[in-house]
């Protein structure tokens, strides 16, 4: 039988879903390295830096001509943005797990509308209003409302504290890169990584003499694959997409994040947290696909729901 090659917008599905789903296994690698997050995320930029670069020169992108001394300027700020970011998520993937640390992580869409509307004017409608309410209705219930009320341990609450700054720093660099042009998004990543190392670099990491074969295994697994491999599956996949495609295979991540914590962990998410998943999900595609109407039915309903939850695991 000869061989069909694939369309275009079929190889850009395939390598949206395999990266989405490759950056569902990130936690492994970060628990298995042993590391603290401040060595795995300088690995992470140093390794990331060096396969980005060769692949860049490979494909022949490595190139800033187009850009401006103040587009290379916000470039380096969002370097140090997603430097701050990748340190502060994989903290937290260390202390409250993979899954409920990424389920967290994933209310960032809603920060950049909050941030956005408050830093720079954007327009933020009722109904968007509204799936940002039901996206955090759905973080309570992720983490617990008795969590929030009552307190749990301090790494419970650094664990949160993490993911949600994390969010709240990546949400930035989501805004800030929308406004550097002339650089290709894989050269973004690039630089992003560039600026990470020497930041780093100065928080003394662990020396790479101090490294077995097996932590480096994991390590350079992190930067080949989480960071080369995967934002050039992603970003070369999205210009060939339609929004609606993206919006759903988006959260393949924060899916197989929670399969992978499953079954390498036996980490099983609680009924709140799968309602808080249920709930954030529901919420993004309601913004990105632009839902509208229902969206405050829903989240008044959904704020119903987590207080029953709440009463049920309290």
């Amino acid at each position: 039988m000869p061989f069909t090659p694939l369309s275009p917008s079929r190889r850009s599905i395939i390598e949206l879903a395999v990266g989405n789903l490759l950056l569902g296994t990130l936690g492994v690698f970060v628990v298995e390295s042993g590391q603290d997050a401040v060595s795995i995320v300088f690995y992470r930029c140093l390794i990331g830096a060096l396969a980005l670069g060769l692949y860049g020169r490979w494909a022949g992108w490595l190139s800033l001509r187009a850009a401006s001394r103040g587009t290379l300027l916000l470039a380096v700020l969002t370097g140090v943005l997603m430097t701050g970011n990748w340190v502060l998520f994989t903290a937290a993937l260390g202390r409250i797990g993979i899954a409920l640390a990424t389920i967290v992580f994933h209310v960032q869409p809603f920060l950049v509308l909050l941030i956005g509307a408050i830093a720079f004017g954007e327009r933020l409608t009722a109904s968007r209003l509204a799936w940002v309410g039901l996206a955090f209705a759905g973080l309570v219930a992720a983490i617990g409302p008795e969590a929030l009320l009552h307190g749990v341990d301090g790494v419970y609450l650094i664990g949160i504290g993490c993911a949600l700054g994390g969010a709240f720093l990546y949400a930035w660099v989501t805004l800030l890169a929308r406004r550097v042009t002339g650089v290709r998004s894989p050269m973004l990543t690039l630089i992003q990584c560039l600026v990470g190392v020497p930041l780093l670099a100065l928080l003394d990491p662990v020396s790479p003499m101090v490294l077995s074969g097996t932590q480096w295994g994991w390590l350079a697994g992190i930067g080949l694959i989480h960071t080369g491999l995967v934002y050039v599956l992603i970003y070369g996949a999205l210009p060939g997409l339609a929004t609606p495609v993206i919006a759903v295979l988006t959260f393949l991540y924060p899916a197989s994040a929670v399969l992978v914590d499953a079954a390498v962990y036996g980490r099983l998410i609680d009924l709140g947290q799968a309602l808080g998943l249920t709930l954030i999900v529901l919420a993004s595609l309601g913004v990105t696909l632009g839902w509208s109407g229902s969206g405050s039915r829903i989240s008044r309903a959904a704020t119903r729901l987590s207080g029953m939850t709440s009463k049920r695991t309290s």
